[in-house]
């Protein structure tokens, strides 16, 4: 394997571009339109343009990868994770091609892919699963049955889902309509398959998760195992390793159920199997996700060992020659995300104007910002991860807390303040939490105002670059010109305005506007429909999150302003309340 392409844009990218440059493999990197000037295209050998910015016309277009693939040269193709990293058919075609593909068969894809097949396969090799039925529903009336057998509360999953994306919990007769319909739309939306399946939903379990590597010789280790409780809208905020309280003779049963679920597939590769720890110390098997995890550098970062260096020696055939892994100390990994924690995570696209990361012993941070970075809607929020390592829980808690008050961002919202409103909550120092935990009990301290961000707008920068494409393949151009005025139109200097941690759905006598840019893909009113303060109006999606837009105050809808599939910007009227 001397040359290969990474599918995938973002810190993934990023991640797997520098191991491979480690290894001396020629690295390929492909872009959409809007990231023809991003990190991973810097570091890689030669980059090449795969479409416009809509991910389905770029990243997840797989004849124009596969094209790409092809008239770089490449010897194999990396997925990351997300976009075409689960998707069998992509697998299959890489193979297909002729080419290295760098993850699990596709049939092993395609049995963990689909969540009744994978808890099918699991249950065969002794796998313990949660209560639940191994069949689509197709109706209101058998999710009902199914709840009266169960008991309430219960989950509604998109079958070919994953990451909190086509689920619903439902607490009552009452939530079972919109919950069954919700999680269809949403499975369709995101995994182009609208089946779902209904399981009991346990209350106040862990999440934890093992991490698990296979070789085409058979053979087949377990890493340790993540805890990835700190959630909110099922979506991971903070992982550790190894788990808080967790027994050994319980690390060693759910190695040898991960790697049993691991088997039951044939996997090669990296992998990860996701259980729920109930509150009597018993797991059951969640999904498996097969590819490599957006947190698996906490586990790098106890075992010394580089996974993604392990996938692609495995997918060239070399055979593991770890037989033992032995973890030293204690990780932690905080998502920095574009989201605004004081105004219920709402997604916070926009453009970075100051970003300086944390650095110092035990602190690694994957990212793939720099001030002037545009964060835009139409990929995920993700802006980067930072890893800390202590000695000890304690020792990697205190780190984390010092390097997230060195993070410095300004121009948009980030996920900081709920980091460190977790770490020193007493339930997490204790081990205490759980999936809901954070959503249930984490408050976060309201922001201390501060000034508008500035740009060194006087500083005297000669040089410039510009991006040309031939042939679809992105080259840099450098050339020096006399620095430009510092004035705009008419000598007025510009400065980026700063976004307010508190922006959101805007209402001015009766005037409901879009709080962000997104797709509206469900109107709950009609023009003439009475609304009550905090009714839902409309369902917006945005960075790959759906969020419902409510109206403030109550009374008759005299205008609705937008329908199912609209585009809508930052401020754009939705609907007029009087």
């Amino acid at each position: 394997m001397k040359s290969l392409l990474v599918a995938n844009r973002g810190e993934i990218a990023v991640r797997v571009i520098r191991t491979a440059r480690e290894m001396g493999v020629r690295t390929i990197a492909i872009y959409s339109e809007l990231d023809r000037d991003a990190l991973h295209v810097q570091l890689a050998d030669e980059a090449w343009n795969v479409g416009p910015a809509p991910a389905a016309e770029s990243y997840l277009n797989q004849p124009r990868v596969l094209q790409v693939a092809h008239e770089s040269g490449a010897e194999a193709v990396h997925p990351g994770y997300g976009f075409l990293s689960e998707n069998a058919v992509f697998a299959a075609a890489v193979a297909d091609a002729g080419l290295i593909w760098v993850g699990p068969p596709a049939s092993a894809i395609e049995a963990m892919g689909d969540k009744i097949t994978s808890r099918r396969n699991a249950e065969a090799f002794g796998v313990p699963t949660v209560p639940g039925v191994t069949e689509p529903v197709t109706s209101v009336e058998e999710v009902r049955k199914l709840a009266s057998e169960f008991g309430y509360p219960i989950a509604i999953k998109a079958a070919h889902g994953g990451g909190g994306k086509g689920l619903r919990v439902i607490q009552d007769d009452d939530g079972i309509e919109e919950g069954f319909e919700g999680a269809r739309r949403e499975a369709d939306a995101y995994f182009s398959n609208a089946s779902v399946y209904v399981e009991k939903y346990l209350e106040k379990p862990r999440h934890i998760e093992g991490q698990i590597l296979f070789d085409t010789h058979g053979h087949g280790l377990f890493l340790g195992e993540r805890d990835c409780s700190v959630q909110r809208r099922h979506q991971k905020l903070i992982e550790e390793t190894p788990a808080p309280g967790m027994t050994e003779r319980q690390r060693k049963a759910l190695g040898k159920a991960a790697l049993a679920a691991g088997r039951s597939c044939d996997y090669v590769n990296a992998g990860t199997v996701e259980f729920l720890l109930d509150r009597d110390g018993e797991f059951y098997f969640l999904e498996m996700n097969t590819r490599l995890q957006v947190e698996h550098t906490v586990t790098e970062m106890v075992t010394g060992i580089d996974l993604v260096e392990w996938q692609l020696r495995i997918a060239r055939g070399e055979a593991l020659t770890i037989d033992r892994v032995a973890p030293r100390g204690h990780a932690i990994e905080f998502r920095i995300n574009a989201e605004d924690p004081f105004n219920n995570y709402m997604p916070s696209p926009g453009q970075v104007v100051e970003w300086e990361e944390p650095a110092g012993p035990g602190v690694r941070v994957d990212s793939w910002v720099k001030p002037q970075t545009s964060v835009t809607q139409y990929y995920d929020n993700l802006m980067a991860k930072l890893i800390v390592w202590g000695p000890d829980r304690s020792a990697a808690i205190n780190r984390g807390r010092r390097a997230l008050n060195e993070f410095k961002v300004q121009g948009v919202a980030t996920t900081i303040p709920a980091h460190l409103a977790v770490l020193d909550h007493p339930e997490f120092i204790a081990g205490e939490h759980h999936t809901k935990w954070m959503e249930e009990s984490v408050a976060i301290p309201a922001p201390t105002p501060g000034s508008a961000p500035s740009l060194p707008e006087d500083e005297a920068l000669n040089r410039r670059d510009i991006t040309v494409e031939v042939g679809g393949r992105r080259f840099s151009v450098a050339y020096w010109a006399p620095e430009p005025s510092a004035g705009g139109a008419g000598g007025v200097k510009r400065r980026r305005p700063k976004l307010s941690p508190n922006s959101g759905a805007a209402n001015t006598d009766g005037v409901v506007t879009a709080p962000m840019q997104g797709t509206i893909v469900k109107i709950h009113v009609r023009a003439g429909s009475s609304v009550k303060a905090g009714d839902a109006l409309c369902v917006l999606e945005a960075m790959k999150m759906e969020n419902e837009v409510t109206t403030p105050n109550g009374g008759e809808v005299v205008d609705l302003r937008v329908e199912t599939g609209d585009t809508v910007s930052p401020g754009q009227v939705i609907a007029i309340i009087k």
